[in-house]
């Protein structure tokens, strides 16, 4: 592959980013929504939404070329299982705040781990084969579950707040496009930091829209906050561009 080619993947923009973070918030609220306001439970919430996850994986894999809906679906699909996947991890397996946040941690650096290890990058840039997309997607979500469970980790034994957290990982994100703009630090680095900030952005945002006013929340409807926060991503989708993103090219794309 020696020219540009399309991924399956969207282009990196701020448009990429307000349906990513609007993404994240929906995860937590619908995962609350199954698993506190429906009483399923935190193993029956994950084992519906990773099955969901997986099925939606297995088309986009299939997929012959970049499908909005599709990968926001799957995107949705993922901070929603790792949304029941963390509280699972951190409540019902007693290991804690801590001990899941280390956990999580541990399966990301491993899968990307693996990543470079078998491909020589983890840019989201070469996302075009199914054996890249396998890798992406198992990034992606362990990426959403360890955000949640840090997320969780600041707001509740960090002592910080719902809206606290939602500060600190703004002005972390806000660091990271200072970092991205003003220095020559790989990009791929930054990409992965940021996708995995905004997701405990996305959870302490969730949660301070729909946990107990003595919780530090504003004790909205979960229904009705994933409502919103549904159609506020259709919205986005249809009204910014959403272009695939380029394949570089194997020796660019090893350079990366």
């Amino acid at each position: 592959m020696t020219e540009d080619t399309p991924t399956k993947v969207p282009e990196i923009t701020l448009g990429f980013w307000i349906v990513k973070i609007a993404a994240t918030t929906l995860g937590e609220t619908g995962g609350d929504t199954v698993t506190m306001t429906l009483h399923w439970g935190y193993l029956l919430g994950t084992a519906l939404f990773f099955t969901i996850l997986l099925a939606l994986v297995a088309a986009q894999i299939a997929a012959k070329k970049f499908h909005p809906f599709l990968y926001w679906a799957t995107i949705v699909a993922s901070t929603t299982a790792g949304t029941t996947m963390a509280d699972f991890a951190d409540r019902s397996l007693g290991i804690g705040y801590t001990g899941g946040t280390t956990l999580l941690f541990l399966c990301l650096v491993t899968v990307l781990g693996l990543w470079y290890w078998s491909l020589g990058s983890i840019s989201v840039a070469t996302v075009s084969t199914p054996k890249v997309e396998a890798f992406y997607w198992a990034a992606i979500t362990f990426s959403q579950t360890l955000g949640t469970a840090l997320g969780d980790w600041l707001a509740d034994t960090g002592g910080a707040g719902y809206a606290g957290g939602a500060l600190i990982f703004g002005a972390a994100l806000a660091l990271v496009t200072a970092v991205y703009f003003w220095t020559g630090i790989s990009r791929v680095g930054l990409f992965w930091a940021a996708f995995i900030l905004t997701r405990p952005l996305g959870a302490t945002v969730g949660d301070f829209l729909d946990k107990p006013l003595n919780h530090g929340g504003l004790n909205l409807s979960r229904p009705i906050a994933s409502a919103i926060l549904a159609v506020f991503i259709v919205a986005c989708i249809v009204l910014l561009p959403q272009r695939a993103g380029k394949h570089p090219g194997e020796a660019r794309a090893k350079a990366l």
